[in-house]
């Protein structure tokens, strides 16, 4: 049970204890006897340090953000901005929350017990979190609460709610108390009006709202990769706009299917931004490619890709293209080789995963939902050369290279077809 100070503070989201359980009050479904969480508090993410007016545009795109993903997901839900808190009134707080944690923007949504800012009020709804839980006597326990707001808003302290709560949970549980380590941590933020307990809470993914750092055209396959770095990008606040080069014979339908479906699939999580992908036809790119060069083949491939992105971007007023390359993780991605492809583009080139380690890559596509399928043999397997080079330079690239290749990738990516979500 944590002493915190009372005065009247700004809210940071590095202040917070370790997360709770996600399945801490075992409840799933609407408010009711078992479940008395009637509210959804939600902190934003890495913008907390801006100044009060950026800080503030920003909370109130992630409050749309919140709104619209719930309206997809068919929560009813009102979305309130009253402080540097989001809160959510719905009578399905959990699955707000679940879904408001897989936003950019958001650190945390914590379903709660939303009661007038007194301490009977916040006592009840402390024993009743801890008998819904249900909290099993083995699970040690901690209380971490804050009182924001003038110092004659309450007649009590945070130390006073620490005790008083910690107190209902022992009589409630059993349980002991364990200030370092906790089983589950009971929050609860008192502020002028309303006070908020809760003892659950889902991560987010932290970051800034997507569309407060511009476009970014984003060269994606439906690999295991390119998805994850389409999410790496929105999740740093750009509109991460989805460009799939359709290989011709080379691809084929399920190439382009699973491309697509992988590019819903991050769309989800950003629901108010447009991210139809852009579709490039580049079989006839790969022809000329296949014909002319060998060893140098995938290089002047890549190039000839990121001047298609650059063609989507100058369409989509994008200011710098990307795609999902890992230092070293093939032939086409050494240092050498990346700086050769690079020379391909007059606009910035951004590598989201650039230094990541391919299982942690795996691993986040698991977590974002994309991994299904993303292993299957992609035509570019079928392009490479048997000894692909590894060291090139730009002469020997551009000696194998077709004239007017890059250009008339461009070209293909200012026509690119529009497709859908």
């Amino acid at each position: 049970m944590s002493g915190t100070n009372d005065a009247d503070r700004e809210d940071t989201d590095a202040d917070r204890p370790a997360a709770e359980s996600a399945d801490a009050d075992g409840t799933g479904g609407p408010a009711g006897p078992t479940n008395p969480t009637n509210a959804v508090l939600i902190g934003h993410g890495d913008f907390g340090t801006k100044s009060s007016g950026v800080r503030a545009q920003m909370a109130e795109r992630v409050a749309r953000d919140v709104e619209a993903a719930l309206e997809a997901d068919g929560i009813a839900a009102a979305v309130e901005r009253p402080w540097s808190r989001i809160v959510v009134r719905t009578d399905r707080p959990r699955a707000a929350a679940r879904v408001a944690a897989t936003l950019p923007g958001i650190a945390f949504a914590r379903p709660a017990v939303a009661v007038d800012p007194e301490m009977t009020a916040i006592r009840t709804a402390v024993r009743r979190l801890a008998t819904a839980g249900p909290h099993d006597a083995s699970e040690t326990y901690a209380v971490d609460s804050d009182r924001i707001g003038p110092a004659d808003a309450h007649d009590f302290s945070s130390r006073d709610v620490d005790v008083e709560a910690g107190r209902v949970v022992g009589e409630v549980t059993g349980a002991s108390v364990d200030l370092d380590d906790p089983d589950r941590t009971y929050r609860i933020e008192v502020r002028e009006r309303e006070a908020f307990v809760s003892a659950t809470r889902f991560e987010g993914p932290g970051g800034l709202p997507v569309g407060t750092q511009g476009r970014v055209a984003v060269l994606v396959s439906g690999g295991l990769d390119s998805p994850v770095a389409m999410w790496r990008l929105l999740r740093r606040g750009c509109v991460a706009v989805p460009v799939y080069v359709d290989l011709g014979a080379y691809g084929g339908a399920d190439h382009r299917a699973r491309a697509l479906e992988a590019v819903r699939t991050v769309a989800e999580r950003a629901p108010r931004a447009d991210l139809r992908p852009r579709i490039v036809d580049g079989g006839g790119l790969v022809d000329r490619v296949v014909e002319s060069a060998e060893h140098t083949r995938m290089l002047s491939l890549r190039r000839a890709m990121l001047a298609a992105a650059e063609g989507v971007a100058e369409t989509v007023d994008a200011h710098s293209v990307a795609t999902g390359e890992a230092l070293g993780q093939k032939s086409s991605q050494t240092g050498w080789n990346l700086a050769v492809t690079d020379a391909a583009a007059s606009l910035p080139v951004h590598r989201p995963l650039l230094t990541e380690d391919k299982p942690d890559i795996v691993a986040m596509a698991r977590e974002l939902g994309t991994y299904t399928d993303a292993t299957l043999p992609v035509g570019c397997d079928r392009i490479a050369p048997a000894h692909p080079e590894t060291n090139a330079t730009l002469d020997d690239v551009l000696d194998a290279e077709p004239d007017g290749l890059l250009d008339t990738a461009r070209e293909a990516g200012r026509s690119a077809e529009l497709g859908s979500l």
